[in-house]
């Protein structure tokens, strides 16, 4: 973690580093930040920069890289959406740096998947049982 990044984040707002990931192939170094109570309602934050900034893909371009949302049911959840036009980025679904399963919607639709982000790249998590219950998912 840079100092910029203990500073800000684990220092002045006394939120607790409880991992970090790092892969080549995705070009990025990421330390792993968690707030909020223990449990099914903490919130995690990753912080990340890129291995080499000259590289694809660049995770720091833009500077928020993604937002990550849990789901139910992420195999469910990506033939739902697919089958609305909904394109999702290369790679399937996969385990993420937290170790939960993930998956992105990529930014932009295009001519066979009209549907994408807005611009934003989003991560679909599979939610944990406990997250799952705590929320009232599941049902």
């Amino acid at each position: 973690m840079d100092g910029d990044k203990r500073d800000r984040w684990v220092d002045q707002f006394g939120l607790q580093k409880v991992g970090d990931f790092k892969s080549e192939k995705e070009n990025v170094d990421e330390d792993i930040i968690r707030l909020g109570p223990a449990g099914p309602y903490q919130v995690e934050i990753d912080l990340m920069q890129p291995l080499d900034p000259n590289k694809s893909p660049k995770v720091h371009v833009p500077q928020l890289n993604h937002i990550g949302l849990w789901v139910d049911d992420i195999q469910l959840a990506v033939k739902q959406l697919s089958e609305r036009g909904v394109r999702f980025a290369p790679g399937g679904i996969r385990k993420g740096a937290a170790g939960f399963d993930v998956t992105f919607i990529h930014p932009k639709g295009n001519e066979t998947s009209p549907i994408g982000g807005a611009g934003v790249l989003i991560e679909l998590v599979q939610a944990p049982p406990e997250v799952i219950k705590a929320l009232g998912g599941g049902k």
